[in-house]
């Protein structure tokens, strides 16, 4: 009841972030379950495939989430809140609860729409276009279909309590004091990771794709080998793994041969968000790279981008573009702080702007050529 309480009275930006949520939640939960009508259809092993076609969107979709999770005000732990028995871990079960009740609002709509399209409810809309893709001749398996309704929701929830738990606290009660922030780790192992799954792509191309080794997309686009695709997450994965590391480096380059006011401030603050806003660049550029390789993919003698594929790839984009605003709110929250005491001190209004300008276009330098290159990359062993 808490936690139903503290949602209704948030603020409406928040309201809309957790719709957001439930949205994605339900697109993914209809893949799911139009996976289940064709397994109905069509059981055997290209079932499982087209399951294993949906980790992407559920995996767009917690992470979208967890990023909602960790902007939400009313899970930020606040001086007095420990008094009345909401401390971090309080607050993390509270937010964990949302995400969940938000998650699994989401995939109840998605089970109503299914049910409604196959005709389920009130005879079958659009006169039956939609009754061979969503098996309406056949009955539903209800407990299968409630099973896979809980998958993003225990998802989201989990992965949303493991980043919001509490932290230990330093030994001794001090906090250290301010220091540039470490460098990411991450780096070398994102450009291992995003060269092995270039090599695999072009592996995988040579050798081809003939009967039996494809690996079926839903609603179109079979017949692509699976070494292209297991490369394919190689390299967004890489490109995860080194957003941060490349954050962090855009912020020492701006810091470098003696800069101002307004470069030092930038270059500090990239270093210090390297960590919150990295991942989802990295994540983007993997995305925006997917896009055009798939537009490669589809430009050639192949079939056309079915409703399924279309859904799942606006499902991963929007939920990598929305993480990434979000990734951003978060990180104008974190330095609200500094903001106002440099205001306080005088600092002009138009420095700041000119440090968040320079900010976004450094990362625009160092990202967007990136993308471009693994784009034609990986795009080269799908044009052949």
């Amino acid at each position: 009841m808490l936690a139903l309480r503290l949602a209704r009275g948030a603020h409406p930006l928040v309201q809309l972030r957790r719709l957001l949520v439930a949205a994605a939640a339900a697109g993914t939960g209809f893949l799911l379950l139009c996976t289940l009508a064709y397994a109905m259809e069509h059981p055997g092993a290209g079932s499982v495939l087209r399951l294993a076609w949906c980790v992407a969107p559920i995996a767009a979709t917690v992470y979208f989430a967890v990023a909602v999770a960790r902007t939400d005000p009313g899970t930020r732990p606040r001086a007095g809140l420990s008094a009345i028995g909401l401390g971090p871990a309080r607050l993390m079960v509270l937010a964990a609860i949302s995400t969940a009740v938000a998650c699994a609002l989401g995939s109840m709509v998605a089970l109503l729409v299914f049910l409604h399209l196959r005709g389920d409810l009130s005879g079958l809309p659009f006169d039956g276009a939609a009754a061979e893709l969503l098996a309406a001749g056949r009955p539903l398996p209800l407990a299968a279909a409630l099973t896979l309704l809980t998958v993003v929701p225990l998802a989201a929830s989990a992965a949303s309590a493991a980043a919001l738990r509490p932290r230990p606290a330093k030994a001794g009660g001090v906090e250290e004091p301010a220091a540039p922030a470490p460098a990411p780790s991450g780096l070398p192992w994102g450009v291992a990771l995003l060269a092995a799954g270039l090599a695999v792509e072009m592996y995988a191309s040579g050798r081809g794709g003939g009967p039996g080794v494809g690996l079926p997309v839903p609603g179109g686009a079979d017949g692509n080998p699976a070494g292209i695709l297991a490369g394919w997450a190689l390299t967004a994965v890489g490109l995860a793994l080194a957003g941060p590391g490349l954050t962090y480096l855009c912020g020492r380059v701006l810091q470098a041969a003696r800069p101002g006011a307004v470069r030092l401030l930038a270059g500090r603050v990239l270093q210090e968000e390297a960590r919150r806003i990295g991942r989802p660049l990295g994540v983007l550029c993997a995305v925006a790279s997917g896009a055009y390789a798939s537009a490669v993919l589809y430009a050639g003698p192949r079939p056309g981008v079915g409703p399924l594929t279309t859904l799942g790839a606006l499902l991963v984009a929007g939920c990598a573009v929305l993480t990434l605003a979000t990734a951003a709110v978060e990180a104008r929250q974190s330095r609200a702080d500094t903001t106002a005491a440099l205001l306080r001190l005088g600092a002009p209004a138009t420095m700041l702007r000119g440090s968040a300008a320079l900010r976004a276009g450094a990362l625009t330098a160092v990202f967007a050529p990136l993308t471009w290159i693994v784009a034609e990359l990986a795009a080269l062993p799908l044009g052949r």
